[in-house]
């Protein structure tokens, strides 16, 4: 621990944080990932902020009546005081560096926040290959590359994991009999990257990439100079684009099932689509709620058969096909309509539901790379037989790239050939 973090219990609490005029506590656990991600971070500002600003750390675990009195339900929890008042952002999770700033130079003076700005100092770091993406591609590719004694840095503006960590179950993933929790399952593989020796820089802000030259420079502060990159930024949900998507998306619509079903116990919950991500997360929604209505454009889902037979078999599901949605309503606190047309007669007509989750494919992660590599007609990154794209030395594996299938296994086999391509030519 730096030397300008203090590490203090439930008794300490009272003089050493509510008795001064300004303090920051990271709240922790241990085997907790987002708190190693977190760790790096806060003792890097202590060195900066430390003199002016108490930094705190305590055992959330061996704390719990004072964590449970402070409402902290997650790890790492970092909460900030001014004269004995929480003051500011309660952040958790993957906590970025610039939300610790922010928050910390509300503390501070015009003067003070000067003279600790005029401290930070910006470094270069070298490395073999630099991966941009911790999902399965990612993280698969790390585990190949360290064991071929190749150094690595996996850079990720999340949490490792990718969009596997918010999928309910997976239930083909070779080697596991009973179907895997998402999160489980990219907690296996991240913590077996770790241990092979990728190094980790995650929960960051990606200021600038460079593929010709090779470098990555992150959280304004640090600047990761490689020999080759790898590309594994998957790809995120498609929005529709349609009217009152954007003003209620995350307020009524949702496009992750494992984050939100469970806040439609016992409601009506609309799901927009037809493909094996739609089929699949309906049957997790179903569940938790009294009515599920599924909304498709063509005359059949295009979903693997087992599921599509399951869900059509739950009594709490009702199916409405050669139908799309052609606006979002809102009129209050899980009071949402979606008006939907008929394809064959034109028809349209408002569903009214509680809640409304879209799952209609997705788009590749590639704006921070601007129009420098070679894409598909639907913007995914084209690659050869190893993986690599159109600038030499640059690899795209994964979601992000153009393929027949997008599964977690060719995800993962995309990581390996990349992986070993490199470890030959290195």
């Amino acid at each position: 621990m730096a030397k300008l973090i203090k590490e203090i219990n439930a008794e300490d609490y009272k003089n050493e944080v509510l008795a001064q005029p300004r303090a920051v506590v990271d709240f922790y656990s241990t085997e907790c990932p987002p708190c190693e991600a977190l760790a790096a971070k806060y003792e890097a500002l202590s060195e900066i902020y430390g003199e002016d600003i108490p930094f705190l750390k305590i055992f959330r675990q061996g704390n719990r009546e004072l964590a449970t009195n402070l409402d902290i339900i997650g790890s790492p929890t970092v909460i900030f005081y001014e004269n004995g008042k929480i003051v500011g952002d309660r952040l958790t999770g993957g906590i970025k560096r610039s939300d610790l700033m922010r928050n910390l130079d509300a503390l501070l003076t015009e003067n003070e926040k000067a003279s600790n700005h005029a401290k930070i100092q910006k470094y270069e770091t070298g490395t073999d290959v630099i991966v941009l993406g911790g999902g399965p591609a990612g993280l698969t590719a790390g585990i190949y590359l360290t064991q071929a004694h190749v150094k690595t840095i996996l850079v990720d503006t999340a949490l490792p994991g990718g969009y596997v960590s918010t999928t309910h179950l997976v239930s083909n993933y070779p080697g596991f009999i009973e179907p895997q929790q998402g999160f489980m399952l990219s907690h296996y593989m991240s913590e077996q990257a770790k241990a092979n020796g990728v190094e980790f820089r995650v929960a960051v802000e990606v200021n600038d990439v460079d593929l010709e030259n090779k470098t990555v420079t992150i959280d304004g502060v640090e600047t990761i100079k490689a020999k080759k990159i790898v590309i594994a930024t998957g790809s995120r949900p498609k929005p529709l684009g349609l009217p009152g998507e954007k003003e209620y998306g995350g307020n009524g619509i949702s496009y992750c099932a494992t984050c939100d079903a469970k806040y439609f116990q016992d409601k009506e919950v609309v799901v927009i689509g037809g493909g094996n991500s739609a089929i699949e997360e309906a049957l997790f929604i179903s569940k938790f709620v009294k009515k599920l209505t599924i909304v498709h454009q063509f005359d059949n889902f295009q979903a693997n058969k087992v599921a599509q037979e399951k869900l059509k078999s739950l009594d709490n599901v009702e199916i409405l096909l050669e139908h799309e949605p052609r606006e979002f309503k809102k009129y209050g606190t899980m009071d949402m309509g979606v008006v939907v047309e008929d394809l064959k007669s034109g028809e349209r007509k408002e569903l009214k539901t509680n809640g409304i989750f879209v799952f209609v494919g997705f788009l590749p992660n590639i704006e921070v790379f601007g129009e420098t590599l070679g894409v598909d007609q639907w913007g995914y990154l084209t690659t050869n037989d190893e993986m690599e794209t159109s600038i030499d030395g640059v690899y795209a594996v994964g979601d992000v790239k153009t393929k027949a299938y997008r599964q977690i296994t060719t995800a993962v086999a995309d990581g390996t050939i990349a992986a070993i391509a490199i470890s030959k030519n290195m």
